[in-house]
Parts: C-alpha cells; structure tokens; sequence
C-alpha cells in the first residue's frame, strides 16, 4: 500500500480551522433560538433507543480509542492503530483544553474522537468504510444532542475538531493513495519513450522531491528526480522559512509550481553543461497530465564529497573543485547551494556540481563571490580551513576571492551552508581571518541585519502596538494628556536617551580586558542604537560590536568574550536592581495596587526554570552552551579583581538602566507631577528586563504592556500611565535610532565596522 500526503488536505485544513474558530466565537454568546428548538426536540424524541445511543458515545471516549487500538493491532495493521491512538487522545485532550478555556461544553469530545478515528482509520479500509464511518460521526452527533449532552453547535465542533486533527495526521504522517508510486513513475517514463525496465526508489527526506534510479533497454542508467507540491525544495516549507529570516542573504529565483522549478534546474544544468562544467546530462523534463514533474538525467557512478574520507581528498580534486566554481563563474551562473553534498566525486576522481534548483542565470558579480563563498565554507568543513584557503590561492584569481572574503560572514550565508560549520564555535571567523591574511586584506564589515522588509514590518507592528495601547484607557483622554504635556520634561527624556547610550559605551570599555578607544567606542554604541533596537534579540548589537572588536585587532573568540561579558554584567545588574528594588519599593507600600500572580503563574514560572535547568544539563546544553555559560562567568569573577574595569562594567551598567529608568520618570513627570520616582526607576528596569526577554525588535510590545502593569501597580491613573510608557518609549529608546542610522553609514564608510 503507497502512502504519502495531498496537496487538498492543507486546503481543508485550513478551512476545517477558520470553522471551528467560528465555532468557538458562537459557542461564547448566548445560544441562537433556532439552535435551543432543534435541541428541544432532538431531546424530546422516544428514549426507547437509549441505551443504544449510550452505548454509542461510548465509542467517542477513552473505552473507543483503545478498542480501535486493540482491534487494529489484532488484525496487524500496527500503523493504523499507532496513528488512531495517537491522533483519538490527542482529540480528547485538545476538545478538553477548549472546555476550561471557553468555559463553556464546546466542542463535544465524543464525536470530535469519533470523527478523528474515521478520517484516520478509514482511508486504510475502502470507500464503503469511509461513508460508514461518516455515518457513525452523525449517528454519534445525534445521540450526544439528544441525551442532552452538547447543543447542536457542540456536535458539529467535535466534527470539525476530529476532521481537522485527522487532516493534521494525514500531513504529517500520510495516508493510502497520496504517494508517487513506482508503477505511475514506470508509466510516464514509457510515454516519453524511454523504455525503462526495472525502478528503484532510492533514500527519501520529508518534503524533499523523491529519487529514483530507473534502468533502460538500450541506454545507461537513469537517475529521475520526482517533484510534487508538497515535495519541493523550494515549496511551501522553504517559502515559510524564507519569510522568516531576518535578512534575505542573496534573491534566489521564485519557483512558483513543481513543473516551473523542474524546468528551472534542467535549463539552468544545460546552460552549465554548455559552459563546460561537469554536470549529468539532461534526458527530459517533463509535467504528464495527472503526474507529478519529472527530470531525468543520466547517472554518474561515484561518491559524493562528503561521502570521501578526507584523507582521500587530495590537491588534484580540490584544484577540480575550484575550476568548476571558476566555469560557473565565467558562465555567469550562480549555483547558489555549493554544499560539499552536491559535489559528486567520479569514479576516475572528477568532481561534477548537482543540484541546480535554485541557479541563477545570468548572474552579477557578487552573485558569483556568493558562490564561491559558500563553496569555501564546504570545502573548509570536509579538509580544514588551511587547505581550503592554500588550495584556493593557488587555483583562483586573487580578485575573486577578495570578492568572496566580504560573504563569509553569517549573515550573508544560508543557513544550509552555515549547518556545514560544525567543526568549532569560531569555524567561520577562522576562515575568514586566514583567507583575508593569506590575501593581505581587512577582516570584511559588518553587514547590517536590516533589510527594507524588516523596516517595513518594524513600522506596521510598533503602529499597531501603538495604536492599540491607548484603548486600554480612553484614547480622547490620552491624546488629551499628550497635548498638555510639559515641554521641558519631555527635553529632558530624550537628553536621558542619549545618556544612557554614552554609559553604555562605559560599560562596553570596562568588558574588554584591553583598552578601547572611548570616542570611537561610543560612535559604535550610538551606531548599535540603530542595528540592536530594530533586529530581534539584540541580534544587531551583538554583531556590530564583534565586528568593531575585530577591526581593532581582536580576534573572533576575544571578540565574541568581551561583547558576551557586558550583557552577562549588564543581565546580572538588572537582576540584582530588579530583585532588590521590588523588594525595598514594596515594603514602602507604594505597589498598593501590586496583586501577586496565582498559582497557574507561579508553576509556569517554576517549569520555565526547569526545563532551562534541563536544557543545560542536557548533552547538547552541555557541549554548546555550558563552555559559554562558564567562559562568561569566570570573566565576571575576574573582571571583579580590577576596580576599574568592575566600575567600568557593573557602573556603567548600572547607569545605563538608572538613566533609561529616569527617562520612563520624567515621561511621566510632564502629566503626573505626583508619584515616586524611585519606584518608577524601578518599575523601568524590571519592565525592560522581562519585556527584552520577547524575541521581538526592542521588545516592542512586551516591554510597553510590563510597564503598564508596574505603574498600575503602583496607582498611577490609566491615562497618564499610557500616555508615558508611549512617551518614554518613543523619546528615549525609538528616536536614538535616527542618529544611529547616520553614525552607522558614517563609520562604514570609515571603514571602523
């Protein structure tokens, strides 16, 4: 039996989800008077039946799943039972959840497991079965209404629950008739006229095209690639993971349809092939009607290169290697995936380059240094970043690999090239410094992570947070209080912006254990105002400073330590205030508004923590992140031995915090002139540290709602305690960005980052 996944069934999974969140929305406003008459007489029918429809819901409860379970399991279908008792309690605990969350009996649990069972079970059994089981779902709707167990609007959510999560299963795992099978390969082939005589399907990954090695009458052997929608690589999976990334590290071509990426790589493979470059040649490519696409081409005999012991990989193939990154090159093809897996190695030792799916034709020059970038990295990752870097010296012009130098950087790398480096934390700066010493050249700049995209989505969020934050109170009254606010406070909040950008520099200085130039040093923390505010988690801060670090003489490691230090310091600083501060604010009694958080809160909290513990502990944790956690700590135990540096660290920290926290105060100072400002300084540190712990640009959104609660907390009226969170935010963490942006190109064009 063939199994796979359709294309539809995402479709009507989505439609099944929109209905049952309508479903949910119904089920919380008072009952339709239609619905309670249909109720009242589905009720009122004879109950000479009832245990018959007793009996039935039965079979939607836990008594249903497991007999299901163990009559599959008898018959040997160990699959289906698998997936009918993972799916069917899976059901049950989901239509529970919705129970306390809706606090209302919706959807019902019985037929929502009834109907999971049948679009899981079924497909497995024939058609005749599938209306049988749709026939069960509705003989088990009518009964849970009729005993006066669910209304109506019940019944029908437990179908769609059921269908839905049975859809879901069907995705994930597949189901019978959703596979391309040998027999319908076998056909197409034989259409085309190519006379197959045995197929072989080969090692297949998840939503990857499928490969089959197919022997003919009179010809050599036949490698076919099959491409469906739901097995591309450049499909719904890769366009998501696209959307998401930060930075769009090079325009790769947009394959809209499984026979566009099809004839896409045979046209880009031709166009390679006529260059010079080794590549399999091209039988046909094809779309049949009712068939998935299809491209063929002739099999090469051989290994791949990450196939090869490194020690067989000598010069002669890696000066192969690079000439055929230098064909693609001179061709103007950017092969844009040159991982050392879609390199074959013949059987007489020549490399040939496979996989042309996302090639770009006609490509510019940094196009190609992209290319030959990544086939660094690759080659690195397989022999070691000394004979990658002497083998490519002296097989590639100095121009070309001058050109690449500025693309072996992580934000210019996909990530399927990056996964490659795993041989060290510093793989990729190690390349990069020995290719640019062997070249004589500067370590590249730093590439910042914005992107226009970025900006834009930036602007659409902070507008809608914005927007929505003064519905918390009333938005006339806000507005009011914004247009009465005292000038010259308000001054003062952006001085205090400013400030706090000059101690963190301080803070900075007092990280690295060799001196750093204090102007330059804070032109780069007012550029970090720009690249750090608006990329989630910081990530532009860190970046710009690793890479200021570098151009100063330090290396990546070094780089990476001391930029690492001052967050741990500035982490630990706001710990301590933040801990401190409630503790002392509190015993003042100015938090008269402050609830303490029910238990559900607390153990949220206590499981967080465990699972960090584990996380830790853990052997990933323990080779990846425990070096880390203990290389900061012991810098922060030594930086503790020399007073300036602690009073550089910990000092400008905490300056840094005191400063910003002032800036929230004086916001607030030019509506309210009543409140303690101690407290609010307070209020501020705790607001920013919890609120940054949301992978959002600037915390936007989490910081805002924290510090919303904190002034609440401690009585401040809902008007003037918007007005200047909105405030605060906008004059002392959003408009540095404008001078951030400027010292930022300035300092590229300096050549300092």
């Amino acid at each position: 039996m063939s199994i796979g996944r359709h294309p539809g069934d995402l479709g009507k999974l989505g439609l099944v989800a929109g209905l049952l969140v309508l479903g949910a929305l119904l089920a919380l406003i008072p009952a339709n008077p239609v619905e309670i008459a249909v109720h009242q007489q589905l009720i009122a029918i004879s109950r000479v039946a009832d245990p018959f429809w007793v009996v039935l819901t039965w079979v939607g409860s836990w008594a249903g799943i497991v007999g299901v379970v163990v009559v599959t399991s008898y018959l040997g279908w160990i699959r289906v039972a698998l997936l009918c008792g993972g799916s069917g309690a899976l059901t049950w605990c989901i239509a529970m959840l919705m129970h306390q969350l809706l606090g209302r009996s919706f959807p019902s649990e019985e037929v929502a497991v009834v109907t999971v069972l049948a679009v899981v079970a079924t497909p497995y059994v024939g058609r005749v079965a599938r209306y049988l089981g749709w026939g069960v779902v509705l003989l088990t709707g009518f009964a849970v209404v009729h005993l006066d167990l669910h209304l109506p609007l019940g019944a029908v959510g437990g179908a769609l629950l059921g269908w839905g999560v049975g859809l879901l299963c069907h995705v994930a795992w597949g189901a019978p008739g959703r596979k391309v099978s040998q027999l319908l390969i076998f056909d197409e082939l034989e259409q085309a006229g190519l006379a197959p005589v045995a197929i072989t399907a080969l090692r297949h990954r998840l939503l990857q095209p499928r490969e089959f090695a197919v022997d003919t009458v009179d010809g050599p052997p036949l490698r076919v690639k099959v491409v469906r929608r739901l097995s591309r690589r450049a499909g719904g999976w890769y366009k998501f993971k696209r959307l998401l990334m930060l930075l769009d590290v090079q325009d790769e071509p947009s394959l809209s349809t499984p026979h566009h990426e099809v004839e896409h790589e045979a046209y880009a493979t031709l166009l390679a092939s006529r260059a010079g470059v080794r590549t399999p040649e091209v039988v046909l490519a094809c779309d049949v009607a009712y068939a998935p696409a299809l491209l063929v081409v002739r099999e090469v005999s051989g290994r791949r290169l990450t196939e090869v012991p490194p020690e067989e990989i000598d010069e002669e193939l890696l000066a192969g290697v690079w000439e055929q990154v230098a064909l693609l090159a001179s061709a103007r093809i950017a092969h844009h995936d040159l991982r050392a897996k879609n390199v074959l190695v013949d059987e007489q030792g020549q490399p040939w380059l496979l996989s042309f799916t996302f090639s770009h034709p006609g490509a510019d020059d940094a196009r190609c240094a992209q290319d030959l970038a990544e086939a660094l990295v690759s080659v690195a990752a397989l022999v070691g970043v000394e004979r990658a870097v002497n083998s490519a010296i002296s097989a590639l012009p100095v121009e070309s690999l001058s050109a690449a130098l500025g693309s072996l950087v992580p934000l210019s790398l996909p990530r399927r090239i990056r996964a490659q480096a795993q041989r060290g934390r510093y793989f990729l700066a190690e390349l990069r410094e020995t290719l640019a010493d062997r070249l004589g050249l500067p370590i590249p700049g730093f590439r910042s992570p914005v992107r226009p995209t970025t900006v834009i989505s930036l602007l659409l969020v902070g507008a809608a947070v914005y927007l929505l934050i003064p519905e918390l109170s009333d938005t006339r009254d806000v507005l009011g209080a914004l247009r009465h606010a005292h000038w010259g406070w308000l001054a003062v909040a952006v001085v205090t912006g400013f400030v706090a950008i000059l101690l963190s520099s301080i803070s900075v200085q007092g990280s690295s254990r060799i001196p750093l130039p204090f102007w330059r040093t804070l032109q780069v923390q007012i550029a970090a105002g720009f690249t750090g505010r608006t990329t989630p988690g910081g990530a532009g801060f860190f970046g710009i400073n690793v890479v200021y670090l570098e151009r100063l003489g330090l290396r990546r490691p070094l780089a990476v330590g001391v930029t690492l230090l001052n967050q741990a310091g500035t982490g630990a600083v706001a710990f301590v205030v933040s801990v401190v501060g409630v503790f002392a604010v509190g015993l003042s009694g100015t938090f008269s508004n402050l609830s303490l958080p029910g238990w559900q809160l607390i153990v949220a909290v206590a499981a967080l923590v465990v699972v960090a513990v584990l996380v830790l502990l853990s052997p990933p944790g323990r080779r990846r992140l425990m070096p880390s956690v203990r290389e900061v700590s012991r810098e922060l135990v030594d930086t503790l031995r020399h007073p300036v540096r602690a009073l550089q660290l910990f000092g400008g920290a905490l300056g840094y915090l005191v400063v910003s926290g002032l800036g929230l105060a004086t916001s607030l100072a030019a509506l309210h002139p009543h409140f303690s400002w101690t407290a609010v300084t307070i209020v501020f540190v705790v607001g920013n540290t919890l609120g940054h712990l949301v992978p959002s640009p600037g915390g936007l959104g989490a910081v805002e709602a924290v510090l919303l609660a904190g002034l609440g907390a401690m009585g401040v009226p809902p008007t003037e305690a918007v007005a200047a969170v909105l405030l605060s935010r906008l004059l002392t963490y959003w408009i540095p960005v404008l001078p951030g942006i400027l010292m930022f190109r300035y300092l590229q064009h300096r050549r300092v980052i």
